[in-house]
């Protein structure tokens, strides 16, 4: 199941799973960029695209973040095709202002697409595989979460995005964590390509190449990091966090414990600065956040 598949990368997605033989439910609430509206025909067009190269797949037009329809999702899944081995959640929009200027209602929906959005889902999953787990089926399933550079380093103009995606980041954590010992893995990626929501925050890095050149923008490069996350060769891998742009795969080094001093007993307000200042030579700058100089 690929959640926002109707479009842009969720679509890549659903298309080299189904290259690659997989049966797939295209989940897409079919919303513009910032989340109005609501449409069917996004998912029901990459369900023909599969269908016209020979595949298998199903359209599910559900809001991820409602609870009652996420979870008939999960279970559109289980019904048609027998089961369900792999949850891609992807689905999102953006509604970009300053922190200063941000509206609680745009707050809201963005956190509530992107982080509600992937835990609803991925809850409903996680139930029906420990139940089969628990019955002594095997399974051997895969969460695969996007996240975002934003969400890792922070982006100018996108705090409500970039907190989302951060969130998505340590849910993933905690899902691996929680879920290795009923046989599913969860991982996250933070791509990089062109879509409806990055176009409009990085017009001149998402255009399109000239002729011949590699596209380093298109969405499709993203998939087959996330098709092999679904497969059974990564199930050894869990709770990471890949980047990837164009050909660029790295794994992202997430929060650790640093330098420390202990005084040994309750600090004094005076002694917080020298000792501060002592960790922060010992401690590498932070990555500087998206938009800044």
């Amino acid at each position: 199941m690929v959640t926002g598949g109707g479009r842009g990368i969720g679509r890549a997605h659903a298309l080299e799973f189904a290259r690659q033989g997989a049966r797939v439910v295209v989940n897409d609430f079919g919303v513009a960029a910032d989340g109005s509206g609501e449409s069917a025909g996004p998912a029901h067009d990459v369900v023909a695209e599969i269908r016209d190269m020979g595949g298998e797949a199903v359209a599910d037009n559900a809001d991820v973040a409602d609870w009652e329809r996420s979870e008939a999702m999960i279970r559109t899944a289980i019904e048609t095709f027998g089961g369900l081995d792999v949850l891609v959640n992807n689905a999102g929009f953006t509604r970009d202002r300053m922190c200063f200027a941000a509206e609680e209602d745009e707050w809201d929906s963005v956190v509530r697409v992107h982080l509600k959005g992937h835990f609803a889902p991925a809850r409903h999953a996680a139930a029906y595989w420990r139940t089969e787990a628990k019955a002594g089926r095997a399974v051997d399933a895969r969460i695969v979460n996007t996240s975002s550079g934003a969400g890792l380093m922070g982006s100018v103009g996108q705090a409500a995005y970039s907190a989302a995606k951060a969130g998505i980041a340590t849910l993933t954590l905690v899902q691996a964590a929680e879920l290795g010992r009923y046989g599913v893995t969860a991982n996250a990626i933070a791509p990089a390509a062109r879509t409806r929501m990055t176009e409009q925050v990085f017009a001149e890095m998402m255009a399109a190449p000239t002729a011949g050149e590699f596209d380093t923008m298109d969405p499709a490069n993203i998939s087959p990091l996330v098709v092999w996350l679904g497969s059974g060769e990564s199930r050894e891998v869990t709770g990471r966090v890949f980047e990837l742009e164009g050909g660029r795969l790295s794994v992202a080094d997430g929060w650790q414990h640093g330098p420390e001093v202990d005084a040994g007993h309750r600090w004094e307000p005076a002694e917080i600065g020298p000792a501060v200042t002592d960790l922060l030579s010992k401690t590498p700058a932070p990555a500087p956040v998206y938009g800044t100089a």
